[in-house]
């Protein structure tokens, strides 16, 4: 059985649907070891519901350190769902390989520092991008950088809104996350 811990900052939607797709085999010989919210959220609330370990880690001076003793030496992998807290470079490194994200927007487009949930979406708006989408990559000291994992995308129309794109990336996410993290544990 392989061990995850996920990290949140939010409501914990694609947690949910990891937990959903662990319990359905859709995601093979896994299980969720701890939930680590770096805020408080309904990300932990569901972690409750679901017995499975959480804490909340406060952003702050000593947040690194105490997130990184807080993480179990047999994770097999730290999933990133809606974890809004850039890692240090040197917490990428000791896990590399071993961290993944997903990010809402076709990377490398869209992007980096700022580039995250609405900010995102108003940009590939703006751009006027025909295509968007939502990437799961691995994480680096790069912000959004990391090798692309899976992608999955929809055409852009013209009466999309920030908030339209928003959903189409949600349901885009639930597709491809689930089978992202199935395929790096069972390769």
């Amino acid at each position: 059985m392989k061990n995850l811990v996920i990290l949140i900052s939010g409501s914990g939607t694609n947690l949910q649907r990891i937990i959903d797709c662990i319990d359905s085999g859709e995601i093979r010989n896994a299980k969720v070891n701890l939930v680590i919210a770096d805020r408080e959220c309904f990300g932990l609330e569901r972690a409750t519901k679901h017995n499975i370990p959480n804490l909340l880690i406060k952003r702050g001076k000593d947040f690194y350190d105490n997130l990184e003793k807080a993480i179990p030496g047999n994770t097999d992998l730290i999933v990133l769902a809606g974890f809004l807290s850039i890692l240090k470079p040197e917490f990428c490194e000791k896990w590399s390989g071993k961290i993944i994200n997903i990010h809402p927007a076709l990377l490398p487009k869209f992007g980096g520092k700022g580039m995250w949930g609405h900010h995102v979406h108003e940009a590939v708006i703006e751009s006027g991008e025909k295509e968007s989408g939502a990437t799961v990559h691995f994480v680096t000291s790069g912000i959004d950088e990391g090798e692309i994992i899976l992608q999955g995308k929809f055409d852009v129309e013209e009466n999309d809104s920030a908030e339209t794109l928003a959903q189409k990336v949600h349901q885009i996410e639930y597709d491809i996350f689930p089978k992202a993290i199935d395929l790096i544990l069972n390769k």
